[in-house]
């Protein structure tokens, strides 16, 4: 645990502010849903909780049947990091946090898909290598909870109609799968 030298008191009603700049850092949103565990030594930890980070198992075959099936590298994402991955660039993309650009993409709410000429999207922060060819938001009950991906690098970026009717397919299929 990284010492932050920040000390708050808690209410009357059990309640503690998080410092607007922790917040900022983790990327922690109003409405955000926080676990909270205890260590053995007393501490008490607050974790984000990602509904699509128990998917873990099932996105990665999901990944890896896209992989497969089109060639090119598959990613689904919760609403923070790379929760699975499949194809060349999987060491680096998974567990990554992903870029303010594709969590841009995934609060529109709509596919994206590359164009030619237009400034492309990394997929991770502070990675450019792995940038986003094709991305499809994962909807449940009117909430973002994710995207799925198709991969390139830079001057392998094409984009098909294939991999943006897949993309949706399995966004669709993901949100659905959610809400049950």
């Amino acid at each position: 645990m990284k010492a932050t030298g920040i000390v708050r008191r808690i209410d009357d009603l059990g309640r503690i502010v998080i410092p607007k700049e922790i917040r900022r850092t983790m990327r922690i949103r109003e409405g955000d849903p926080l676990e909270i565990y205890t260590d053995k030594d007393g501490g008490v930890i607050f974790k984000k909780y990602s509904l699509m980070g128990g998917l873990g198992d099932f996105a990665g075959q999901m990944c890896e049947t896209l992989n497969k099936t089109t060639g090119e590298i598959a990613v689904i994402t919760d609403r923070d990091s790379c929760i699975a991955a499949a194809g060349a660039g999987r060491r680096e993309l998974t567990d990554k946090q992903i870029s303010a650009a594709l969590e841009q993409i995934m609060e529109g709410r709509q596919i994206y898909q590359h164009k030619e000429g237009s400034a492309p999207v990394p997929v991770c922060e502070g990675n450019d290598a792995y940038l986003v060819s094709c991305a499809a938001p994962i909807l449940s009950e009117g909430d973002v909870l994710g995207c799925v991906l198709f991969v390139g690098t830079e001057g392998n970026l094409q984009g098909s109609e294939t991999q943006y009717k897949l993309a949706q397919t399995i966004a669709g299929f993901l949100g659905r799968h959610m809400e049950s």
